[in-house]
């Protein structure tokens, strides 16, 4: 229980010095351009899939139900389809893209860095690890996260209202008439946000996994388990935390 707590303890304060030395990144543009390359790279193709499996899954699904329940309920599938997709399954599903491949990539990287002393060097020459390698890559998960979200909501919608056009039941008026029928900014911009914070997490707790690892090649290994296991984690709570947070503003 005190490991915990003093693992949680280092952990917050290396995000509260990981943060600031994110926003000092933006200005260099040339430091963060190809950690959000990599991470994009990799996580479009996992997004246009995500997406295209979540529309047609949400439509098969929703569709029976709705027809099960009476004559003119379809109607309402593409609000239903849009309210699951926009308020909850693209943003955690691009958080969980980023935690499952970048939260492993960042704790590997930074891992090796530290064993093979790359890290200890760095700090020889009177650079700051935090500032020179953990801000940007923050900073580079903070902007993907919240690009691959519009990724998956865009196909997701694209392939439900392509599944329901082959079935002819319905024009791109009037499915989006019916997606915007309902849904308000209000309730959809507090959800795409949350792509903010998981970025956030990912990318501090990956960074903080590999600079905290030791051990050798072994090290390693347990850090890109951990990277990918506490970044995962950290977005469900995350996620369940900032619904109950969005429901009472």
């Amino acid at each position: 229980m005190i490991d915990t707590l003093a693992a949680v303890g280092r952990w917050t304060a290396f995000a509260t010095s990981a943060l600031p030395a994110a926003v000092v990144s933006l200005v260099r543009p040339s430091w963060w351009g190809k950690p959000l390359y990599s991470v994009l790279v990799g996580g479009i193709p996992l997004a246009a899939v995500t997406g295209l499996v979540i529309g047609i899954v949400v439509w098969v699904h929703t569709r029976g139900a709705l027809a099960r329940t009476g004559t003119g309920a379809v109607e309402y599938l593409p609000t239903f389809l849009a309210a699951a997709v926009l308020l909850e399954l693209a943003p955690v599903g691009a958080g969980l893209i980023v935690a499952a491949r970048t939260g492993a990539s960042l704790a590997a990287e930074l891992a090796a860095m530290r064993v093979n002393e790359q890290i200890d060097a760095l700090e020889l020459l009177g650079q700051s690890p935090t500032k020179r390698l953990v801000g940007p890559r923050v900073l580079a998960c903070v902007i993907a996260v919240p690009l691959l979200h519009v990724v998956i909501a865009v196909v997701a919608l694209g392939s439900g209202y392509f599944a329901e056009a082959v079935a002819g039941q319905t024009t791109w008026l009037k499915y989006s008439s019916a997606i915007i029928r309902e849904l308000r900014i209000d309730e959809v911009l507090p959800s795409g946000l949350k792509t903010l914070a998981f970025g956030l997490l990912v990318g501090v707790t990956g960074c903080f996994v590999g600079l905290t690892a030791d051990g050798g090649s072994e090290g390693v290994g347990r850090a890109t388990t951990q990277g990918v296991v506490l970044s995962v984690l950290l977005v469900l709570a995350a996620d369940a935390v900032l619904v109950g947070v969005i429901r009472l503003l």
